[in-house]
């Protein structure tokens, strides 16, 4: 579709959002409430296979993902020459920590899947998520509390003083990086969230870690990014502020809108839809803005991806662009686990790959930088628009339900292992209780929500929320 008929699309259907077609529709409700509210009328089933979809997927993406991770940064040496699209299925190259070794995950850049009977192993990219959705459903309530998150982290994520985890060379690991183990050393100290990401205390609040750890409170509240952001407020700023949190609420309102969108599109067009709308949260003299457009426009001008994402290296981390200074201060690999250059290489992908679930995660393996978090963004929010059958239809084959938290953390229920079924089930449980506390109902006949519009356009209420 063209760019002008696409921005007609997206007006319209900015006024229409309650008419959506799809899992969304008109509410079928008694004339005098009709009078009172509008409601959008979203399917519990189908939602559960979209959040299946979305663990799965996520899964797929992140795994894979980490056969590429960090083996590209930029620069001089055998990190600087990024992968192109005809590097997939050829040999995995070294990581910038790989001791000169490849990815022991898979000998070539390829997918890595893990077959029906098998057990998916929790990483970064969903352990923390895993981790918010436990406690929410611990408390029974839609907003965390300060008290609530640095008490779940504490006993849920290992320090390096009790950690069961040692590297290969025999070190100790608890898979928390940079602003997330700071955070997490400051808890340990006492301090509570917000706090854990103020700048004086933690230096790496413009890092990557919130944008990995909080997309998933979008799928809380569906069809209401102005409620999802409210959700995530704290736990985005448990450890980031400014551009890392901007960047973060864009995903937050991009997965919110998964159930907004018009499923009559092409995946193209639902995807460009959502990220225009979600650009909105980005604050218009941000360096996280510029990146969005930066991106937007050159992939409007049909640049080949590879050349926007070797200009996006150029103009950011070589030039520092649009106040994106990495150099003010010491940071690992030149920045790579930044927030800005791992946002914008996630938009290239996402572009790019125009609504295509293989064809995103491929570009978002082949990306460079920290690749499997952008990959796992990505591959759980269209695993989420596909719902788990669509994604196994994707791929033509069934994978693995089985998934163990305690690869990663600890101290959850059944020694650490869950399945896609009941973690969406308890999500489910989840968006139940957000319908009620929006004034929404339940209608348990016909098994769907009722979820009221908000009663000032949302992006007002965008506004509030993501004051820091």
């Amino acid at each position: 579709m063209g760019i002008t008929l696409l921005r007609l699309r997206c007006f319209w259907c900015s006024l229409l959002i309650a008419l959506l077609s799809g899992c969304v529709t008109q509410a079928h409700l008694p004339h005098e409430e009709q009078s009172q509210k509008t409601y959008t009328e979203v399917d519990r089933a189908r939602y559960q296979d979209r959040l299946e979809g979305f663990w799965l997927a996520q899964c797929i993406a992140n795994w894979t993902g980490l056969v590429t991770e960090m083996d590209k940064i930029g620069g001089p040496g055998p990190h600087g020459e990024f992968y192109t699209r005809t590097d997939w299925r050829t040999p995995d190259q070294p990581s910038i920590w790989g001791q000169g070794v490849p990815s022991d995950l898979s000998a070539t850049i390829d997918w890595v899947f893990e077959d029906e009977g098998g057990t998916w192993g929790a990483d970064d990219d969903t352990d923390i998520e895993y981790l918010y959705q436990f406690l929410l459903e611990q408390h029974q309530t839609t907003l965390l509390t300060p008290e609530q998150i640095r008490d779940g982290w504490l006993n849920h994520i290992y320090s390096d003083a009790n950690t069961p985890f040692k590297t290969e060379q025999g070190e100790v690991e608890n898979y928390l990086w940079v602003s997330n183990q700071q955070a997490h050393d400051l808890m340990r100290e006492g301090v509570l969230p917000p706090g854990t990401s103020d700048p004086a205390r933690n230096p790496h609040t413009d890092m990557i870690d919130a944008q990995l750890t909080t997309e998933i409170f979008g799928l809380f509240a569906p069809t209401r990014p102005d409620y999802a952001l409210k959700m995530a407020q704290l736990p985005i700023h448990t450890t980031a502020r400014d551009n890392a949190a901007w960047a973060a609420q864009f995903y937050v309102v991009m997965y919110s809108l998964v159930s907004a969108v018009d499923t009559t599109w092409s995946s193209q067009d639902q995807t460009q839809w959502m990220a225009q709308k979600a650009r909105s949260v980005l604050p218009a003299e941000s360096y996280v803005a510029d990146m969005y457009d930066f991106v937007w426009q050159s992939y409007q001008r049909q640049q080949p991806w590879e050349e926007v994402r070797d200009a996006l290296y150029q103009r950011y981390q070589v030039e520092q662009a649009a106040g994106y200074d990495i150099t003010s201060r010491e940071l690992y690999c030149n920045g790579c686990f930044a927030a800005g250059i791992n946002f914008g290489a996630s938009l290239i992908g996402l572009f790019f790959g125009e609504g295509d679930l293989q064809e995103t995660i491929k570009l978002a393996v082949l990306m460079g930088w920290d690749s499997d978090n952008p990959a796992a963004t990505w591959g759980g929010m269209l695993g989420a628009m596909l719902g788990r059958s669509g994604v196994e239809a994707s791929f033509n084959r069934r994978f693995a339900s089985q998934f163990n938290i305690h690869r990663t953390r600890g101290n959850f229920p059944n020694n650490g292992l869950d399945d896609f079924s009941s973690m969406a089930a308890r999500g489910v449980r989840i968006v139940d209780r957000v319908v009620v506390a929006l004034g929404g109902k339940i209608d348990r006949e016909r098994n769907v929500w009722l979820i009221p519009t908000a009663n000032k356009t949302w992006q007002l209420q965008v506004d509030q929320a993501t004051a820091d």
